[in-house]
């Protein structure tokens, strides 16, 4: 199989982190959009990444879609509960929270793109109150436990730690640690995983 992004993509890394749990073979091609000859054109109609090719050419996107392919390939681990729904809900609804801050936190960093006086506040605003919003959900609904759902990792896990370290790369000044320290010591457990540890070198 052979990945298609780029470093600075949340949802290419929740994509990479998924591969490197499940120990899937894959080759990550760094081929972003913003290159108008990248592969992304060539295997994906709306010339977005994550793409992931497999073997055969077929191609998968979008990172849900590839993450729970990527999950059926083997049991180990198992990251989308497979038998009880209300816990398979729970994992996907952290996911869509964790897709939810990536996607409000492009937006913030689409527009402080603009010049300033061309910038929009009212989008600012709407984005990052959306975004803080989310993280005081997640740090209530986590509190002291260890994983975001059950007793072990899961795509929710996978999900949340990459769009922390997008937040950490685009949003510096945001100081969601002290904001929320159970939070902190979850994303300090999970940075010390090697799945973690190698997509921050990326």
């Amino acid at each position: 199989m052979r990945l298609i992004g780029s470093n600075t993509s949340p949802y290419v890394r929740k994509v990479r982190l998924v591969l490197l749990e499940k120990n899937l073979p894959h080759t990550y091609v760094v081929d972003p959009p913003s290159d108008p000859n990248s592969e992304a054109y060539r295997v994906n109609p709306l010339g977005r990444i994550p793409a992931l090719i497999l073997d055969d050419g077929t191609c998968v996107f979008d990172s849900p879609v590839i993450a729970e392919y990527a999950d059926t390939l083997n049991d180990t681990p198992i990251l989308i509960p497979r038998h009880d729904a209300l816990a398979r809900m729970r994992v996907k609804r952290g996911e869509a929270l964790a897709d939810g801050i990536m996607d409000s936190a492009v937006v913030v960093r689409g527009e402080r793109l603009r010049p300033i006086e061309k910038q929009d506040q009212a989008t600012l605003d709407l984005h990052l109150n959306a975004i803080t919003r989310t993280l005081q959900h997640i740090a209530g609904q986590l509190g002291q436990r260890e994983w975001c759902e059950g007793d072990n990792l899961t795509l929710a896990d996978l999900a949340l730690a990459s769009a922390m370290i997008y937040l950490d790369l685009r949003q510096p000044e945001r100081d969601w640690r002290s904001a929320h320290p159970n939070l902190a010591s979850w994303f300090n457990r999970l940075s010390a995983r090697q799945s973690v540890k190698i997509a921050l070198k990326e």
